[in-house]
């Protein structure tokens, strides 16, 4: 459940309805939701037919005389197929900032985000508004490692992203594969969890034995059993791929990331344990 109710968050500064032109209307390009359901648009079409529009859309004014979707719009494109030259709506003068909230609460309020989507959401609020992740965990009711976990899979291939947005995969599944670096592999085994149906479990051990094969094929003898628990239960804290080298007097810790965001919550995760 949002700690943050949508109404409030939009009507802070409660403002009147009006009916405003849908030509003077467009969609927010910054819209998390990239896939919409026609068919369920559809249905939409035929109640607004019947009933009209029964809940306001939100819009910000620009500097053009036009307006940008803050909040509903299935409603505005159930209204164009329905062929309506009007709709209700709530103008509110807000930041992009805000906007960009408003869009994320609203659809993760109808579950209307994929996993990946909701990724893309978060990392732009915090790469092109200067959001952190505590503010983005207080403002959609989830805990910072959700936040870092979710932007995690944006690390996944592209083909692999694909399946999860197409629910072919699940985010469990994709998390297990964030261990595996090399993109084609990656691809194999998702083909193959599709394919045979696998679990999560059951891609988790495939993962973890694809690298415990890797690392030996890397090695002249067996690592120290004592190394490989502790390898493991790094890899399982700070959900990346870690390598422990132990030499006659000195050894070390290697410890895998992809962007500065995975540095930075790696250091969280350290300090954190």
């Amino acid at each position: 459940m949002l700690k943050q109710d949508l109404n409030i968050f939009i009507d802070k500064n409660k403002s009147e309805i009006v009916n405003v032109k849908i030509s003077d209307i467009y969609p927010n390009n910054t819209q998390p939701r990239l896939y919409f359901d026609e068919d369920k648009i559809m249905a939409l079409c035929e109640s607004i037919k019947k009933y009209g529009v029964l809940q306001p859309i939100v819009l910000r004014p620009d500097d053009d005389g036009k307006y940008m979707i803050i909040a509903g719009e299935r409603r505005y494109r159930a209204s164009i197929m329905a062929k309506k030259e009007d709709i209700p709506a709530i103008i509110k003068d807000i930041t992009i900032k805000e906007v960009m909230e408003i869009a994320l609460v609203e659809n993760l309020q109808r579950e209307n985000l994929n996993i990946i989507e909701e990724g893309k959401a978060y990392k732009d609020l915090i790469e092109k508004y200067k959001s952190t992740q505590e503010e983005l965990a207080l403002l959609v009711g989830k805990s910072r490692p959700y936040i870092t976990n979710t932007m995690r899979l944006l690390n996944l291939s592209e083909e692999v992203k694909k399946y999860i947005e197409l629910d072919k995969i699940s985010s469990g599944h994709g998390k297990a594969l964030l261990r595996i670096s090399d993109d084609m592999k990656q691809i194999e085994l998702a083909q193959r969890i599709i394919k045979e149906n696998l679990s999560v479990r059951k891609t988790e051990e495939i993962v973890k034995s694809m690298l415990e094969d890797k690392t030996n094929k890397n090695k002249l003898k067996e690592k120290d059993i004592f190394i490989k628990d502790i390898e493991e239960r790094l890899m399982n804290t700070l959900g990346t791929k870690v390598n422990i080298s132990a030499g006659k007097k000195k050894g070390k810790i290697e410890i895998e990331y992809y962007t500065d965001e995975d540095l930075n919550d790696i250091i969280d995760r350290l300090l954190e344990e």
